[in-house]
């Protein structure tokens, strides 16, 4: 008897020791560029308190929430608030900011056109299709007098909002994760900053015209950590957005990106 009191003390010893080191690992998932990256560097920063990161990296913008929603995750890091609203409210999902990160600006890439002043009559510009980044990419056209929105059109601006057109451009809409591949074929394209970063373009650099920080779309879609309604207070999440505020990622974004990417903290 006595020896099968030991045998389950020590089983339930074992169990708890792996249940603790279970309850220190964070699952998250992300955009490759630049989320993962700036998640590997916040990563060693965990590792020193006792966590443990695991990355999962996805190449769109609905499956990292889905996952989540299904508890495959603890976390994601890829999208911005508005477009979690959206999500939330097409797909029934109860998914919350834990805390912003980081700002990508969008950019106006060159394809066919080299500069603003090529875009020419009848030109072909291709934006992303989703709701939130599709009314970013349109502000960001307005903003360069290429088109005229309705005035109460906001972040909900779809192609059908638009009031004025001057140059008749065609406003191509495309799946995000296709922008860049489209450049060769259209006259320029408005890019999310990570698809930008993936596909070798930095919007410091490369782009024709770039969003304000000022702007309504600038100010607005700061990248933020999402997790499940009721998880944002936790330990392992609190210790993540800590990580992921620290002086080294904020040093290290800022070097890295050179303005492709800009810390929020």
């Amino acid at each position: 008897m006595k020896k099968l009191l030991s045998l389950a003390f020590a089983a339930a010893l074992i169990l708890g020791v792996f249940s603790g080191c279970k309850s220190n690992k964070i699952v998250i998932g992300a955009s490759p560029t630049p989320h993962a990256e700036i998640l590997r560097e916040a990563a060693k920063i965990l590792e020193k308190e006792g966590y443990e990161i695991e990355i999962k990296e996805f190449s769109d913008y609905v499956q990292p929430n889905l996952a989540l929603d299904s508890k495959d995750l603890t976390a994601n890091y890829f999208q911005h608030l508005p477009y979690l609203e959206d999500f939330n409210e097409e797909n029934g999902t109860d998914l919350v900011s834990a805390g912003a990160i980081h700002y990508e600006p969008f950019g106006l890439y060159p394809g066919k056109a080299k500069s603003l002043d090529a875009i020419g009559n009848g030109a072909t510009i291709a934006i992303p299709n989703d709701t939130t980044n599709e009314a970013r990419a349109l502000l960001l056209l307005e903003a360069e007098g290429f088109i005229k929105l309705k005035a109460d059109a906001g972040l909900k601006a779809t192609v059908n909002d638009i009031t004025e057109n001057p140059k008749k451009l065609v406003v191509k809409e495309l799946e995000a994760a296709q922008l860049v591949r489209s450049l060769p074929d259209v006259e320029a394209a408005v890019i999310n900053g990570n698809f930008a970063l993936q596909g070798g373009l930095n919007a410091g650099q490369d782009a024709l015209a770039t969003e304000d920080a000022e702007s309504l779309g600038g100010s607005t879609f700061g990248n933020i950590i999402a997790v499940r309604k009721g998880d944002e207070d936790s330990e392992l999440i609190k210790a993540l957005v800590d990580a992921l505020k620290s002086d080294e990622v904020k040093t290290f974004i800022e070097e890295k990106y050179k303005g492709a990417v800009v810390p929020l903290f």
